[in-house]
């Protein structure tokens, strides 16, 4: 009798099914089992030349997952590096780039530092700060004097951020004057810095319909009842007895 009719023992499928539970772990499971596998079966093969030639062929593979992408340098190099991170760096292959090492990639990145300032008025914030000692800087003239005011004027929309009802000039300049140590100084000065109705005015949308020149506007009839115009077209065309 043909072995391919042979009747299956039910409890020899069952023992020979695979289970993810028992499934080595996906090191990168975007790419899918499959693929693990032929790395694996790369890795084992003894023959350096087809090892090269097996390697070769899973990066085609890896790259017709996104085929805009194949022919990209970049998008090559990061092809040869998830190979060999795929085979747990056991894969001995020649790559035209700088194989990875476990080292390389387990490194930790540097902490990033944040600023630790704790200025008296936080709410202007930190880049307040940084103008006004760039404004202490600046030679006189009326380029430094077009900077205080923007400042100044920053500096009340932040305040005004915080606290909506008004602020007085008068504490503008007392906190700049404070926060130049004293090099910035405008108790004495007649400048008036914006309104507060201006620094808190939104934006109104402007409507991106042009209506032709000469062209008349068409008028709303929601006041007029349905049977209005017509009499008027009735009481027109009677004629004059």
């Amino acid at each position: 009798m043909n072995t391919k009719y042979i009747k299956e023992v039910a409890n020899d499928v069952v023992f020979n099914l695979e289970y993810n539970a028992e499934r080595p772990h996906l090191i990168i499971p975007e790419y899918g089992r499959h693929l693990q596998k032929l790395i694996d079966q790369a890795t084992l093969i003894e023959d350096r030349d087809e090892r090269n030639k097996a390697a070769k062929y899973i990066i085609q593979v890896m790259g017709s997952l996104n085929p805009h992408l194949r022919d990209v340098p970049d998008f090559q190099h990061k092809l040869w590096d998830q190979i060999f991170i795929m085979s747990d760096f056991k894969l001995d292959v020649e790559s035209p780039y700088p194989v990875p090492t476990r080292e390389v990639l387990q490194l930790k990145p540097d902490v990033l530092q944040y600023p630790q300032n704790f200025p008296k008025y936080r709410f202007y914030g930190n880049n307040i700060k940084y103008m006004i000692d760039v404004a202490n800087k600046w030679e006189e003239g009326e380029m430094k004097s077009a900077l205080v005011k923007v400042i100044a004027n920053h500096m009340k929309k932040s305040y005004l951020s915080w606290n909506k009802d008004t602020v007085k000039d008068d504490v503008i300049f007392e906190h700049l004057y404070e926060l130049s140590g004293g090099k910035l100084d405008m108790l004495q000065s007649t400048e008036e810095l914006l309104t507060t109705t201006d620094l808190l005015r939104t934006n109104k949308r402007v409507s991106n319909k042009i209506t032709p020149a000469g062209q008349p506007k068409i008028q709303s009839n929601k006041n007029n009842k349905p049977g209005k115009s017509n009499q008027v077209h009735k009481n027109q065309n009677r004629k004059s007895l």
